[in-house]
């Protein structure tokens, strides 16, 4: 029988291709989307995404709930920590130092999305880390890299570390912390986050019973990992359209 061939083309534009304006928008959305999918945490955690030209990064206003953000309200940062457009805004101290790190060291990387989930973080104080028990989980099969905590990420010192030990992957558990993902766009980032929030609670969900889990083989792993390796930032595409249908239908004002 034929295989059956994923992958997607042109199902939207790259990152390299929208205007600063589009990508305001797509990134309140995230903003919006990661408070509906209950990974929020107050006015904390972080979602950026870098801007066409010159090295600068749109992040949120320091203070703001994630369902209070809008396209308008995302301040623009250099990689010094500089407001491009100086004002009595700010922005997260933490926040800086973990993004600027990885704009600065990824150019591959358009979007980086922290969060402190309840299930992601539970799952980052486990010795294990994340177990590939579940399909959820497999698709980050020798995929997922892992930070040492190191308090507060207010060190500068800290960003070489956080840079290396992500390495070439996209996603990373960030130990007695919390999870971070990368995207080409912003779509993938945020599609690569719900993948990886949805198999920390099924794990934590599996390991709380008490019952042994029942763990596949290295080939199997492998092989569904190699099976769910497709393009993701097409893939996250693909869900994006329905996913700002979702918030349009909810409250479209993320988009002023």
């Amino acid at each position: 029988m034929q295989s059956i061939d994923l992958t997607l083309q042109n199902c939207m534009p790259s990152a390299e291709t929208l205007d600063e304006k589009a990508l305001r928008i797509q990134l309140a959305a995230t903003y919006r989307l990661i408070d509906k999918f209950r990974m929020s945490d107050l006015v904390e955690t972080h979602i950026s995404v870098r801007l066409p030209g010159p090295d600068q990064f749109l992040l949120n206003l320091y203070g703001m709930m994630f369902h209070e953000i809008m396209a308008s309200s995302l301040l623009k940062v250099d990689l010094e920590g500089n407001l491009v457009e100086p004002g009595s805004q700010i922005v997260n101290p933490a926040g800086f130092v973990i993004h600027s790190a990885i704009h600065a060291a990824r150019t591959d990387i358009s979007c980086v999305l922290h969060t402190h989930s309840r299930y992601g973080t539970a799952v980052s104080l486990l010795e294990c880390g994340l177990l590939p028990v579940s399909q959820f989980a497999l698709q980050f099969y020798d995929r997922l890299a892992y930070h040492d905590y190191e308090g507060v990420s207010l060190n500068l010192v800290e960003r070489q570390r956080l840079v290396n030990d992500l390495g070439k992957h996209k996603a990373m558990i960030m130990r007695n912390h919390g999870l971070l993902t990368a995207g080409r766009t912003i779509p993938e980032a945020f599609i690569l986050m719900y993948y990886l929030e949805k198999s920390c609670e099924i794990q934590i969900l599996a390991q709380s019973s008490g019952s042994k889990l029942v763990m596949p083989s290295e080939a199997v792993c492998q092989t569904s990992a190699q099976q769910q390796d497709i393009d993701m930032e097409n893939l996250g595409q693909l869900q994006w359209g329905a996913l700002m249908r979702l918030l349009d239908r909810d409250d479209p004002s993320y988009r002023n």
